[in-house]
């Protein structure tokens, strides 16, 4: 089991998001609140998957390729770091991403099951770290991170957007 990451394995800022993982088995967590997240994407009708709550701000369907794309881009993180790379990984700016990520031009069911693959990948991932690999660390954005503390960032990211989801959205 991936222990929870120490306060210094990650950059400050990704705190909010580990704050938010319960304690348990990360991997677990990780396939939970994945069906979570689809059972409400599920719920909402065709004709709310383009809202947004604000001018500017990302439609329901950009949230969920949001959530895809940086799973994406940290699960990379993890798997370079577990395998000792040492190059020091770039940022992904979230705002450009979304704008040219086609999303609002795809269904929100075709998102979802992309984040379903998306999360599947990144559970089976975890699951193969063993203790060692977990506590390797990286550079990414100019900051260190360790194997581990990236399992807890995506879980904690996609529950962060989730909540702006139902408090925002729907």
């Amino acid at each position: 089991m991936i222990a929870r990451p120490q306060p210094d394995e990650y950059f400050e800022y990704y705190g909010r998001y580990i704050g938010m993982v319960p304690d348990g088995n990360v991997c677990s967590i990780l396939a939970d609140e994945a069906r979570i997240t689809l059972d409400l994407l599920s719920k909402v009708s065709p004709d709310r998957e383009g809202y947004a709550y604000a001018p500017g701000k990302w439609s329901i369907k950009e949230v969920i390729g949001h959530v895809t794309d940086a799973e994406r881009v940290f699960a990379y993180r993890a798997l370079s770091f577990a395998r000792r790379d040492p190059a020091h990984l770039p940022s992904m700016e979230e705002n450009e991403w979304a704008d040219i990520s086609n999303a609002n031009q795809r269904t929100l069911v075709e998102l979802a099951d992309e984040f379903a693959a998306v999360r599947r990948s990144t559970v089976l991932l975890f699951e193969g770290f063993d203790d060692e690999m977990s506590r390797l660390r990286g550079t990414a954005s100019g900051n260190e991170f360790s194997v581990r503390s990236i399992a807890y960032i995506i879980a904690g990211h996609e529950m962060h957007h989730r909540g702006v989801l139902q408090e925002r959205y729907l």
